[in-house]
C-alpha cells in the first residue's frame, strides 16, 4: 500500500507538469491528454519492458489511468490557480522525479537487481516521461542539458542503499531518499549549480 500511494503521487505529479506544458503549448484537449499520460506513464512503462514485467502495469491496473484522466481535469479546471504558483510546472515535475526515482529503484529491487542496476532503473522510470514529453512539445529534454536532474535521480537512489545500512525502517530510508532527490534538484535550481560544460569558447 505504502509504494503504491507514493506511485500514484508521482503520477499526478508527472501528469500535471504535462498538462502545464501541453497547455502552454497551446495544444488541443486530445493533445493535452497524450502529453500527461507519456508524461506519467513513460518512464515506468520502458522500466517494465526492460524487467520483463508484461503486460506493463497501468495496462494491469485502471487505477493510473483513471489517475492520469483526473489529474488532467484538476490541471485544466485549476490551470490559472496553478500559474499563480511560482514555477509550478517546476515543482510538480521535481516531486514527481523524487517519487518515481524510487518506484524504480523498489522494481529494480522486487526484480532482484543490483544496486547499480537498481539505481539505473530510478533514473529512467523518472526521468523518460519527461523526455518524451519534452521531445513531443519540440523541447530539448532537460535530461540532455547541463542542469541537475537525472544527477539527483542517481544520487538519490544511491542514498536509499546508504540509509538502509542505519538501524532505521525501511519506510523512513525510502522516504529519505525521495527528499534528497527532491532537495538536490531544488538547491541545484536556487543556487545556479549544474553540470560543466564539454565545450570550449570560440573566437
Amino acid at each position: 500500500m505504502f509504494y503504491q500511494t507514493i506511485d500514484i503521487l508521482g503520477t499526478v505529479a508527472f501528469a500535471i507538469s504535462g498538462v502545464l506544458v501541453a497547455m502552454d503549448k497551446k495544444l488541443d484537449l486530445f493533445g493535452v491528454l497524450i502529453i500527461a499520460f507519456v508524461t506519467a506513464i513513460g518512464g515506468g512503462t520502458l522500466r517494465d519492458l526492460l524487467i520483463g514485467n508484461t503486460p506493463v502495469v497501468w495496462m494491469r491496473d485502471l487505477t493510473y489511468v483513471t489517475t492520469i484522466f483526473s489529474a488532467v481535469v484538476i490541471g485544466i479546471l485549476f490551470v490559472n490557480q496553478l500559474k499563480y504558483l511560482r514555477r509550478s510546472l517546476f515543482l510538480f515535475d521535481t516531486i514527481g522525479l523524487g517519487l518515481f526515482t524510487m518506484i524504480g529503484v523498489e522494481k529494480g529491487l522486487q526484480a532482484e537487481l543490483s544496486p547499480i542496476m537498481c539505481i539505473a532503473l530510478g533514473t529512467m522510470t523518472a526521468s523518460f516521461g519527461g523526455v518524451i514529453r519534452d521531445m513531443l512539445c519540440n523541447e530539448i529534454p532537460v535530461i540532455f542539458r547541463k542542469e541537475i536532474y537525472a544527477t539527483a535521480c542517481i544520487l538519490g537512489g544511491a542514498s536509499y542503499f546508504l540509509f538502509v545500512q542505519f538501524p532505521i525502517k525501511e519506510n523512513f530510508a525510502y522516504i529519505a531518499a525521495i527528499m534528497v532527490v527532491i532537495s538536490l534538484r531544488l538547491l541545484a535550481v536556487r543556487f545556479g549549480i549544474s553540470l560543466p560544460n564539454i565545450y570550449r569558447k570560440t573566437d
